[in-house]
């Protein structure tokens, strides 16, 4: 499997703003189990019977709002085996997840069970205090030592369970690309080639807004190693490499270059807007998440769509797709049923919960040997089986404050409103990257 990262990195992950630098003690177990005494006679046994069928209910906090359907399924899984124990998916906004979480740990509360962001936000919550270790969770040995980097603390323990990958490649409209007898192109000219085409046809080659800064991170991340390669941040790690050489600044170069093939008015255009311009066959590729293929297929289910992965610009080089760990679950220390919680966590690392996650969340699953009914989530694993590399911003560049991910992002949002080159880019992103990024050899 090919979806590995570098460990290199992880005592370096500094807490983001994710949490307040408070921290809180564990809480002691307070289950049926625990607080039973032992039985000493037959009268005592109806007693502990009892308890052990009673219903114990459990929060679960997300940013997920779409996949409320999702987890409905995962949690009658669930159930199957653990009929008493009831499970709530409650998600919050996106863009005030965050904040509410982070407000109701410090106040000793927050749901029983908590979706981490991936790295370094969610480490920081763990070294604050707020998380149970789960180094001993049955099953846990599922995971590759890098698959866990996403929810190890500073200290080396794991405190989450990673649930499935992200990738980022280009998604393309099939029938437009038939329509203009267009295949999949095999490296960057046979890219350009296509949008020229595509172009002139009075058809958007892509659906793209630098209104999100988030959005220009990801396509950069997908985008730079046709560049450079998959060996330039492993350079940058051992500190062989920085952000100001000439393979980075090609890279942001190349996100200029793309400019005539962005749609009018480009820099007001956010996600929303995007997607919107694909799934109305508008625009014809996008480079994106594989999140947004259970979206846009129920926006338009009649829309046929298909990814290809990024071409290498050298004749040499490697198709590529991005991946990361897309969130793990963690236990709230401050939880009142940890034993009940922590049963969840195993049935998180177990092929039935891999089965039905990698279907309804329709992303590659962390849980190897997963195979997906849909023929495009299918081929969307593959690549990530065999031709991914990590995405940097979000797995060794999510630190510092603000974050060299958000310099980068705020930086390429400059660039394409004409106030800063290519060059100032990298160097506002190199000088980000010094304040807290030391290389390891």
């Amino acid at each position: 499997m090919k979806r590995v990262f570098s460990g290199a990195l992880v005592t370096m992950i500094a807490a983001t703003s994710m949490l307040a630098g408070c921290s809180s003690t564990n809480s002691t177990n307070n289950t049926a189990s625990s607080t039973q005494p032992a039985a000493t006679s037959g009268s005592t046994a109806p007693a502990q019977t009892a308890a052990a069928q009673e219903k114990v209910k459990l929060t679960i906090g997300s940013w997920r709002t779409e996949d409320i359907d999702a987890y409905a399924k995962i949690i009658a899984e669930f159930k199957k085996t653990n009929p008493n124990i009831d499970l709530e998916f409650k998600p919050t906004k996106n863009t005030e997840y965050n904040t509410s979480l982070n407000t109701a740990l410090q106040s000793g509360s927050g749901p029983d069970i908590i979706h981490l962001r991936p790295y370094a936000a969610g480490a920081a919550l763990a070294d604050a205090g707020y998380l149970e270790p789960l180094d001993g969770v049955k099953g846990m040995d599922t995971f590759s030592k890098d698959t866990l980097l996403a929810a190890t603390g500073s200290n080396g323990k794991v405190y989450g369970v990673p649930t499935v990958f992200s990738s980022t490649q280009i998604f393309y409209n099939k029938k437009i690309f038939q329509k203009y007898n267009l295949q999949e192109p095999k490296t960057w000219d046979e890219l350009i080639k296509t949008a020229d085409t595509l172009k002139q046809n009075k058809v958007t080659p892509f659906a793209f807004g630098s209104k999100e800064g988030w959005i220009l991170s990801l396509t950069q991340g997908a985008l730079a190693p046709s560049v450079y390669g998959t060996d330039f941040i492993k350079k940058v790690l051992s500190g062989d490499a920085n952000f100001k050489s000439p393979e980075f600044v090609s890279s942001i170069k190349q996100m200029k270059d793309l400019v005539p093939y962005f749609p009018d008015n480009y820099v007001g255009i956010g996600m929303d807007d995007m997607r919107n311009m694909f799934v109305t066959e508008q625009a014809a590729m996008m480079v994106m998440g594989d999140w947004e293929y259970a979206v846009m297929k129920k926006a338009n289910p009649d829309l046929q769509m298909d990814v290809f992965p990024v071409p290498p610009v050298k004749a040499d080089g490697k198709p590529t797709v991005t991946t990361w760990v897309d969130g793990s679950f963690a236990v709230n220390a401050k939880s009142a049923h940890k034993q009940e919680a922590l049963k969840f966590m195993e049935f998180l690392t177990t092929k039935a919960f891999g089965t039905v996650a990698v279907n309804e969340l329709q992303k590659p699953s962390t849980i190897p040997g997963i195979q997906a009914n849909d023929p495009l989530v299918a081929k969307i694993t593959k690549n990530a089986d065999s031709i991914s590399t990590p995405y940097a911003a979000v797995v060794y560049f999510s630190a510092g404050n603000p974050t060299t991910k958000a310099t980068l992002e705020n930086s390429l949002q400059g660039m394409y409103l004409n106030k800063l080159t290519p060059e100032q880019v990298a160097e506002e992103v190199q000088k980000s990257a010094d304040t807290w990024f030391k290389p390891k050899k």
